[in-house]
C-alpha cells in the first residue's frame, strides 16, 4: 500500500521504526518510488518501473533494508519513510543543485564521457563543486543508516565519490559500487578535471561491478595508470587498500517478462495494433530514451533510405519509433529531438500514403503492458545504440516473444551484444551495413527466426535480474546472496 507522500510513516507498522540501523543500504540518484495520486486525489508514493528496482525490490524487503534516493523534485526533501517494507530516505537538492550535479556534471559532462563522446562534454567548475556536495550528503546519510559492518551498494554514474567519502566515514562497511553505463578508455577518462577525485571515490569500494570486461579492464588500467596501483587477478591494490574489479552484466524480470506476454489483454492490444498501423507485412519497432547515444538518427535515415531504394515497401512497411522524453532542459536533447522530428517528417512526407503513415514517431513513456503489447507486434525490433552500457529493452523483446519468432537488430556497441550473439549485429555508424542488416532481419522466415532466438531466450532465463543482484551481493560478502554457480 502507497505511504502518504511527505510523511514519516515510522510509526506505520509497515518498517523498522524511526532511528532503525540497516543491514542493507541502497544509494541511488532515485528513490525507488514516484511521487503519484490516488484514485481519491490523495498523493502518494507508487513504485518505480524499471530493472533495478526490480532486481533489488524482494532483496530489499526481505532483509528490511534502506535505499537512500533524490525524490525528483527541487526544495525540500520528504521526512523518511517506509514503503512496502522498505526505509526510503529521500535527499534533498536544491535548484542550483539539480543544475549542477544531475543536469551539469552528471549528464552534460560524464554522461557523453562516458559513451566514447558521442556529444562533446562539458566542464564546468561549478558543476563540480555540486556533484561533490551532493555526493558528500548521499555519503553522510548512508553512514547514519548503516549497521556496524553493514553492506552498501551505491549505483552508477551519478555517485562515484560517495565509496570513498562513505570509506573515511564508516571504515568497517562493506561497500560495492555499480556502474549501469559504460566505463571509458584511458585516452577519454583522462580529459575529466576531476578524474583522480572520481578514481579514488570508485577505489573506496571493496568491490566495483561493471556491465562488460571492457569498463572492468579500462577501470583497472586507469588505477595503474593515474594512482600507480598494482593489478592482480581482478584485485586492485592502491594507496588506501584492496578493491577488486569484476563483471555483472544486468538483466530483466525474465519470467515476469514472459507472463506479460501471455495475458489475453496484451495479446489482443497487440493485435490491435498492427491493425490501427494498417496490417503491415513488416512492423519494426525502435524503443529509446530520447539520447544522442541510442542511435535514433542513423536508424531513421537507414530506413528511409531502404523506401527510397525500393528495397523495403512503404506501403506493405511501417517503423514505430518510441523515443522516450529525457533531460529536456539541456540544449544538445532539444537540437536532437528537433533533428529526429525533421527526419521523421522528411521520410513521411517522401512516402507516406493518404491516411497512413511509414513512421509513427511517439515522443512519450509507455508502461510495462503496453511496451509488451509492442514488442508482441513488431517483426523486427531495431536496438542500435553508438554506445550502451547494457539496453535492457534488447532483452525485454526477447524474453517477449515466448513463440520463439522476431528479429532483433543489435547494435555492436550495446553491452547487450555480449550475450545476445544469435541476434543481427551491425556497427550503426556504418551507414550501408545498419541498412543490409535491416533489410535482412525484416526477410528473414519463421525457421531463421527461431533458430537466432532460442538460444538467447535460453540465456536469459538462465541469466535473469536476480542472479545479477545475487551474484553482485555474494561477490561483496552478503552471507543472504551466496554468488550462484
Amino acid at each position: 500500500m502507497a505511504t502518504e507522500a511527505g510523511s514519516d510513516a515510522s510509526t506505520s507498522g509497515n518498517g523498522p521504526p524511526k532511528g532503525h540501523r540497516y543491514d542493507l543500504v541502497v544509494l541511488a540518484n532515485r528513490l525507488p518510488v514516484d511521487q503519484a495520486t490516488d484514485p481519491d486525489g490523495q498523493a502518494c508514493w507508487r513504485r518505480s518501473p524499471g530493472g533495478l528496482v526490480t532486481a533489488l525490490h524482494p532483496i530489499m524487503q526481505s532483509r528490511a533494508g534502506a535505499w537512500i534516493g533524490w525524490h525528483g523534485r527541487p526544495g525540500a526533501a520528504p521526512k523518511p519513510f517506509n514503503h512496502d517494507g522498505i526505509r526510503l530516505h529521500p535527499i534533498e537538492l536544491s535548484a542550483e543543485e539539480v543544475d549542477g550535479y544531475y543536469e551539469g556534471q552528471s549528464n552534460a559532462t560524464i554522461w557523453p564521457l562516458y559513451h566514447d563522446a558521442v556529444e562533446q562534454p562539458v566542464f564546468d567548475r561549478r558543476w563540480r563543486q555540486a556533484y561533490h556536495s551532493v555526493n558528500h550528503r548521499f555519503a553522510a546519510a548512508a553512514a547514519q543508516l548503516a549497521a556496524p559492518g553493514a553492506l552498501v551498494w551505491v549505483h552508477d554514474y551519478h555517485l562515484q565519490l560517495v565509496p570513498g567519502m562513505l570509506r573515511k566515514l564508516r571504515p568497517d562497511l562493506r561497500i560495492g559500487f555499480f556502474l549501469h553505463i559504460p566505463f571509458p578508455p584511458v585516452e577519454l577518462f583522462c580529459q575529466l578535471p576531476m578524474r583522480d577525485d572520481i578514481m579514488r571515490g570508485l577505489l573506496g569500494s571493496d568491490l566495483v561491478g561493471f556491465q562488460h570486461p571492457q569498463g572492468t579492464t579500462n577501470f583497472a588500467r586507469l588505477a595503474a595508470h593515474l594512482l600507480d596501483a598494482e593489478l592482480a587477478d581482478g584485485v586492485i591494490k592502491h594507496e588506501s587498500g584492496v578493491t577488486a574489479a569484476a563483471t555483472f552484466p544486468i538483466s530483466i524480470d525474465v519470467a515476469g517478462q514472459q507472463q506479460l506476454a501471455t495475458e489475453p489483454p496484451i495479446r489482443a492490444r497487440a493485435d490491435e495494433i498492427r491493425r490501427e498501423l494498417g496490417s503491415p507485412r513488416t512492423l519494426i519497432l525502435g524503443v529509446d530514451r530520447l539520447d544522442y547515444t541510442k542511435g535514433i538518427e542513423h536508424r531513421l535515415t537507414a530506413y528511409g533510405e531502404l523506401l527510397a531504394d525500393g528495397r523495403l515497401d512503404p506501403a506493405q512497411t511501417v517503423m514505430v519509433q518510441v523515443a522516450v522524453p529525457s533531460r529536456q532542459r539541456l540544449d544538445q536533447y532539444q537540437s536532437l529531438r528537433e533533428r529526429v522530428e525533421t527526419t521523421v517528417s522528411r521520410i513521411n512526407g517522401r512516402h507516406a500514403g493518404i491516411g497512413k503513415l511509414c513512421v509513427h514517431y511517439l515522443h512519450q513513456s509507455y508502461d510495462r503492458e503496453e511496451l509488451a503489447a509492442l514488442y508482441l507486434a513488431a517483426d523486427v525490433m531495431a536496438v542500435t545504440p553508438l554506445r550502451d552500457g547494457m539496453n535492457l529493452v534488447a532483452k525485454e523483446y526477447v524474453a517477449t516473444r515466448t513463440d520463439g519468432t522476431g528479429a532483433l537488430v543489435l547494435s555492436e556497441f550495446a553491452g547487450a551484444a555480449a550475450e545476445l550473439r544469435q541476434a543481427w549485429m551491425v556497427n550503426p555508424h556504418n551507414l550501408e551495413a545498419l541498412k543490409d542488416t535491416l533489410a535482412e532481419a525484416a526477410a528473414a522466415d519463421v525457421a531463421e527466426q527461431r533458430r537466432r532466438m532460442e538460444p538467447m531466450r535460453s540465456h536469459l532465463r538462465r541469466y535473469d535480474v536476480n542472479r545479477w543482484a545475487a551474484a553482485f551481493l555474494g561477490q561483496l560478502g552478503d552471507p543472504a546472496s551466496p554468488e550462484p554457480s
